[in-house]
């Protein structure tokens, strides 16, 4: 019986491949079968990673998804590399300092900021990812990370008493990319391109453990999830399980938005 989830040979490019969450879909991919492009800014990163996963199938590339000649080196170099890439992971995170004060604290400037740096970068390589899948005309799934915080209004509550907080500028750019995905689904329909959402919920990360409690409190069992607990579905979306899954958001949170 074949496979239902089949990545082995599937050339994949993961953005923000030395993030957290981004180890986690390298190592699984490769895992799996695939020859992972690994892309980010921190070339230190990306080097440790190397030598962690020791694998013919790991190719690494310092890149950015804010730059458009960055994104066409990075196909370039991993269709060289490997041939026609089947499908992408943007994990990316770009960010100014400024990033992460409350509401009352943002300022006008830092808002178009980050918005720009975070919304941009993933519209750019949406762009690219469809125009890559046109002008070759091969079968590409490209996956987009939005989170709960696009899908559901914050829940303030669970944050008193500590000083973390919901950036306004997150809430925007996670709720534009669920759009922006429906948006690039309709443009690019009668193609082989596809492209949908995971909108995880919060990935522990040494956080506040009254914060922990609380939002393990509006959750099914868990609460707070590890990488691992989200591989599953991003493994699923680039696989051909899913060839006529285009243009949705699969929310992965243990029922915290419920």
């Amino acid at each position: 019986m074949k496979e239902i989830i089949d990545l082995k040979d599937k050339n994949i490019i993961i953005i923000g491949a030395s993030g957290r969450l981004g180890k986690v879909v390298c190592s699984r991919l490769l895992d799996q079968g695939a020859n992972v492009i690994a892309v980010d800014l921190d070339k230190v990163s990306l080097d440790k990673e190397k030598q962690i996963n020791q694998s013919n199938k790991y190719t690494s590339i310092v890149g950015s998804c804010n730059d458009i000649d960055s994104i066409k080196l990075i196909f370039d170099k991993g269709k060289n590399k490997v041939g026609n890439i089947d499908g992408a992971v943007n994990l990316s995170y770009p960010k100014n300092q400024n990033y992460g004060k409350k509401l009352f604290d943002v300022s006008y400037k830092d808002f178009c900021e980050n918005t720009s740096l975070h919304l941009g970068g993933y519209f750019l390589f949406m762009q690219q990812c469809a125009k890559y899948s046109l002008e070759e005309n091969v079968k590409f799934s490209l996956l987009n990370f939005s989170s709960i915080y696009g899908v559901i209004s914050p829940k303030f509550e669970i944050y008193e008493g500590t000083e973390m907080t919901v950036p306004v500028e997150y809430a925007a750019i996670k709720s534009s990319l669920l759009h922006l995905t429906s948006y690039l689904t309709a443009y690019t329909k009668g193609t082989s391109f596809r492209v949908n959402c995971i909108s995880p919920g919060g990935i522990l990360d040494g956080q506040d453990e009254n914060f922990l409690r609380n939002y393990k409190n509006r959750s099914r069992s868990k609460g707070m999830l590890d990488p691992d607990d989200i591989i599953g579905t991003v493994l699923y979306l680039l696989s051909d399980a899913s060839e006529f899954v285009c243009g949705q958001n699969i929310v992965v949170d243990d029922g915290f938005s419920i």
